[in-house]
This record gives C-alpha cells, sequence and structure tokens, in this order.
C-alpha cells in the first residue's frame, strides 16, 4: 500500500520561541487532523557553495620511512608532507581567497544541516547572489593567474625540494584546471513533508512526527544563530564603550558601528519567521544607532554613555540561547 502523508503549511508563526500553546479538545473517535509545522518556504531558500581548491601538497612516504628509521622510532610515527610548490604566492592567494568567500557566505546565510546546505532569506538573495557572483569571478581570475605561473614556479621550486622533488608528482595543467570550482547551488526549502512510502500508517505517523521534530529544530538553530551573531556584535560594543575619561580610554575601529548597523539588516533580512522579539530588537537598535558615528562616540562622552546603556539594554532583552 502507498501511505501519503501530508503536512499543513498554511502555519503562521510570530516567535518561534514562544512554543506553549493550549492544546483543544479531541475526540478519540474523530479521524485524527493534520500534523502542521512551520513554512517558511516563501521566505526562505537552501543554498549551497562548493568551492574545491587544490592544496599543493603531497605526503612523501619514501621520505616519511626515512624519518622513522632514522630515529629509531616506529613505523607510521612520522610523516612529511611536502610544498609541491614551496611558498608560491599565486596559490596562496586563491586558498586565502577561499577561506574569505566562505566567511562571506556564512555571513549572509542561516545554518540549516550538517551537509552544508545553508538557509538563504528570499529578501537577501539578490544581495548575496550578487555578491557571491563578483567572488567568483574574482576566484577565477586568481586561478588563471596561479595556472599561467605554474609551469614557472616548478622550475623554481626544483632546487628547494632537493632529493624530495619528484616530477610524476605534478598534474598537468589541463588536468590542474579541473580541481578548481566555484559553485552556488540552490534549492527550495522542503516542506511539510509529503511521504510516499510503503510503510504502513503506523510508521509514517513516525515519519511525520520526525520531520515535524527536525523542520522544528532547525528552524530554532537557525533563527539562534542570528541572535547569537546580535550577542557578539553588541557584547563587543558595549565593552570598547565602557570608559567615562582619556585616562582610561579604549581604541576601537570605524567598524565597531558598523559591524551592529550590519545586524540590524540582518535581524530584519533573516527574520524569516516573523518573530516580534527580533523586529522590536531590530527597531530598537536602529533608534538607538540613528546618527551614531564613530567619532561622536569617542569625543563625546554623553553619547558614549548613553548609547552604552542602550546597547546593554538590549543585550539583557536577549532571547537566552546558552550563549
Amino acid at each position: 500500500m502507498n501511505t501519503t502523508v501530508s503536512l499543513s503549511n498554511n502555519t503562521h508563526v510570530n516567535n518561534v520561541y514562544d512554543i506553549n500553546h493550549t492544546q483543544p479538545s479531541v475526540n478519540p473517535t474523530a479521524q485524527a487532523p493534520e500534523i502542521s509545522v512551520p513554512s517558511i518556504s516563501s521566505a526562505a531558500m537552501l543554498v549551497e557553495l562548493s568551492i574545491s581548491t587544490w592544496t599543493g601538497r603531497k605526503l612523501d612516504k619514501r621520505a616519511s620511512k626515512d624519518v622513522v628509521a632514522s630515529n629509531h622510532a616506529d613505523a607510521g610515527i612520522a610523516t612529511v608532507n611536502k610544498k609541491l610548490l614551496g611558498d608560491s604566492a599565486e596559490l596562496s592567494a586563491v586558498q586565502k581567497f577561499t577561506a574569505n568567500a566562505r566567511n562571506v557566505h556564512y555571513a549572509m546565510t542561516m545554518p540549516w544541516s550538517d551537509t552544508g546546505l545553508r538557509l538563504l532569506p528570499t529578501a537577501q538573495f539578490f544581495k548575496y547572489q550578487e555578491q557571491m557572483t563578483a567572488l567568483q569571478q574574482e576566484y577565477e581570475d586568481l586561478v588563471a593567474q596561479f595556472l599561467d605561473s605554474y609551469d614557472w614556479s616548478i622550475a623554481q621550486v626544483h632546487t628547494k625540494l632537493g632529493g624530495l622533488f619528484n616530477p610524476d608528482e605534478y598534474p598537468s595543467r589541463d588536468s590542474l584546471e579541473h580541481k578548481f570550482k566555484f559553485r552556488m547551488n540552490y534549492m527550495p526549502l522542503p516542506e511539510a513533508g509529503d511521504f510516499r512510502v510503503d510503510v504502513g500508517n503506523d510508521a509514517a505517523e513516525q515519519l511525520t512526527t520526525h520531520y515535524q521534530s527536525y523542520y522544528a529544530d532547525q528552524l530554532a538553530n537557525a533563527m539562534g544563530d542570528v541572535w547569537k551573531r546580535a550577542h557578539t556584535a553588541l557584547a563587543k560594543m558595549s565593552e570598547r564603550l565602557d570608559y567615562q575619561t582619556d585616562e582610561n580610554k579604549k581604541i576601537f575601529r570605524d567598524s565597531l558601528v558598523d559591524n551592529v548597523l550590519d545586524i540590524v539588516e540582518l535581524l530584519s533580512v533573516c527574520n524569516v519567521t516573523h518573530d516580534t522579539q527580533m523586529e522590536a530588537m531590530r527597531a530598537k537598535l536602529e533608534d538607538t544607532l540613528r546618527g551614531v558615528t564613530p567619532e561622536a562616540l569617542r569625543e563625546d562622552s554623553y553619547l558614549r554613555a548613553t548609547t552604552k546603556r542602550a546597547v546593554d539594554e538590549a543585550i539583557a532583552a536577549l532571547p537566552s540561547l546558552d550563549m
């Protein structure tokens, strides 16, 4: 028998952290109601960033055995990994850029699954697409520069590696080019499921309950990540503004204000559940920082004190997330 279990997707969530609700009375002879979970499929999507980069490192088994033998150690206790291109500036630039691109990706999305999928609010899509496409182009330019210098780098590293040099360990330029990839994959957020599996009604109900719990947990985790980012930025601002005289003056960069302004935007675009608490926090921070500049905070002790007080009040109003 092919069993179909459908979950309603019309539930509107005002606050993902408010899980207390009143259960209606149930007639045991009545048909079981549909199980509903929060649906944010129209407010967010899933995105996967896939970047692959050649490491330029190689395990040298012969050198590893020589090191172990010369030190009278047990086999496998030590290994020798060599940089095939030494300190290639072009390869290093690609690798560092890759890390930066991932950081931008993480900053503009929210956690969703352990497989690398991230939650991307619909309101953030065009900005995300614009920035990541620009990063993709820059990445490809850096890879092209590295590939152009590849043969020269091999010639230069030959003498540096000495007896560790092995020409067979260097891939051809054509095959090496395929080791560099930069892709964004978008997919719709699965709605609260439609299981079509031949497992019987009881098992189907268990699957439904499991998915409902999973969906709720992932959504709470995604929203909790936004709150944690807010706490980090606000706590940093509070700590940097905590002085009254020039004798105990603390140095802070202009980014101190910019980082909190970024949080204001984050609280807006990432509020996919229409959380009233998150919207209230966004409005409070926007009002607090209206017209505030780093220069004014450094020079005006009264503004600095009132801003710190407002920031501390915002921190105190954050939900408890074991931060």
